[in-house]
């Protein structure tokens, strides 16, 4: 990939005759003609060049822009294909019948072909004043409503990254590259277009998008745009719950787990989004919740590397364990609960805490608090009983869970993870021999302590009564 990468600057660098201008507000802009870069429509989605076409044909303007351009030049395959246009929202619906318009923030249109979904959003403009009914940013900065429309260069000025930038026209197949995207390109930097105080501020999103673009991709963070990040990593806390829990799983689920939770604490981005979690790396550096972490975000990586599915339900559950076992030991000191008991009342609180940052759907937290309520029975299931505890549809998840929690933990709970893990990957018969061991030593227990019980005092009679 990178020989690729190296061949297309090359020849791009030295060998193409570019048209180098600047925008108004002072933001360089190439134009690089078809014969003078390696992009081409075969490594496009099929469904985004007819929505590309249609636009076109129809008098508007239309580029395919952003991660689908810049992840053609990488030699990746994209995910997405996004499309701009100077097209309003109402005139991009009345051009397909298989549109729909979304957002409230910034209006989009999305094209709907069975599965795959073609993003397309109106070329953005600066704010105007007093204009609230289309832009409208809170105190601290931050955008609320960004529906102002306006011209190629506005649209660019106004995006994140320079290596997001990167326009491909329609018309005449040209690259059209913002703020030195394609020299960015070349030296692997993530570099923020204006003032990254400004555009953090704006939307703070911006900083988890940093990290996720700079571990994805390979790149460093320019440090003009990494030295603001610790400062205002605090401002997260301030973007709908609703709107983090997609970002956690482009953050977490995309084989990169591990690299980005690591820069995450390292630029203060994690405690924020997980505080409860966060505050008991704090404490203890070294303990239990820092090994099941990074024990989660290795086997959350593994599991996208082999193409295994991965479930928020079991990621949420296991980071959120050890929180978890701490409130209801809180509980069960202060209000003289059974542990059982108090676990329950624990998992409602700390579930609860977690969604005022990062909003879990109810769909993957009621699973989770399964997983959790199992983890006290895997003890009292051990015999003849775990033949039937292994059929409960959230056996899987929680015995995962179980062994992570033996690995952290080690001493007793490695022990039932030891005899679980030979149970599960037993044959029948070896799972026989194994539960009818763990009954006999149960009943040995059982016997021994009734061997030292005291008999119970008979009643005597005075003789004087």
């Amino acid at each position: 990939m990178f020989r690729r990468i190296s061949k297309f600057c090359k020849q791009f660098f030295d060998d193409s005759q570019t048209a180098e201008e600047t925008t108004q507000t002072g933001l360089s802009l190439e134009v690089v003609p078809r014969q003078d870069h390696s992009i081409s429509r075969r490594q496009m989605s099929e469904n985004a060049i007819k929505v590309l076409y249609r636009l076109h044909k129809s008098g508007f303007k239309a580029y395919l822009v952003g991660g689908g351009v810049r992840d053609i030049l990488l030699g990746l395959q994209p995910k997405d294909f996004d499309v701009v246009t100077n097209a309003t929202p109402e005139e991009i619906k009345k051009l397909f019948r298989n549109c729909r318009l979304v957002g409230r923030r910034f209006r989009l249109a999305h094209i709907v072909f069975g599965r795959d979904v073609i993003e397309v959003a109106t070329l953005r403009g600066h704010h105007v004043e007093h204009v609230e009914q289309v832009s409208k940013t809170n105190a601290e900065g931050r955008l609320l409503r960004d529906n102002v429309y306006g011209t190629i260069d506005e649209d660019a000025e106004r995006r994140d990254f320079t290596v997001n930038a990167l326009y491909y026209d329609i018309s005449d197949f040209s690259i059209h590259s913002y703020g030195g995207g394609l020299e960015d390109l070349k030296s692997r930097t993530i570099r923020l277009i204006g003032d990254p105080n400004t555009r953090y501020r704006e939307d703070p999103v911006r900083m988890l998008r940093a990290v996720r673009f700079a571990t994805k991709l390979d790149m460093t963070i320019d440090k003009g745009a990494a030295d603001p990040i610790h400062e205002l990593a605090p401002l997260l806390k301030d973007i709908p719950a609703a709107r983090m829990y997609e970002e956690i799983l482009k953050l977490f689920f995309n084989g990169q787990a591990t690299n980005n939770f690591t820069m995450m604490r390292e630029f203060g981005l994690f405690a924020p989004l997980f505080p409860l979690v966060d505050s008991q790396l704090a404490d203890e550096p070294d303990g239990f919740a820092a090994k099941m972490l990074q024990a989660v975000m290795e086997s959350t990586d593994a599991r996208v590397r082999a193409e295994k599915t991965v479930t928020p339900a079991f990621f949420y559950a296991a980071i959120l364990w050890y929180p978890l076992s701490q409130r209801a030991d809180d509980i069960a000191l202060e209000s003289g609960l059974s542990l059982y008991d108090a676990y329950n009342a624990a998992m409602g609180d700390v579930m609860e805490q977690q969604c005022r940052t990062i909003s879990i759907p109810r769909r993957f937290s009621t699973p989770a608090k399964d997983i959790w309520q199992l983890q006290l029975r895997f003890d009292r299931n051990q015999g003849t009983r775990a033949f039937k505890f292994i059929e409960h549809p959230k056996f899987r998840a929680a015995y995962d869970l179980l062994l992570l929690r033996g690995s952290a933990e080690g001493g007793s709970v490695a022990k039932s993870a030891a005899w679980w893990k030979s149970f599960v990957e037993g044959g029948e018969e070896q799972r026989n021999v194994i539960a009818r061991s763990a009954n006999k030593g149960s009943r040995n227990r059982n016997s021994n302590q009734r061997k030292r019980r005291k008999p119970a005092s008979k009643k005597t009679t005075n003789p004087a009564e």
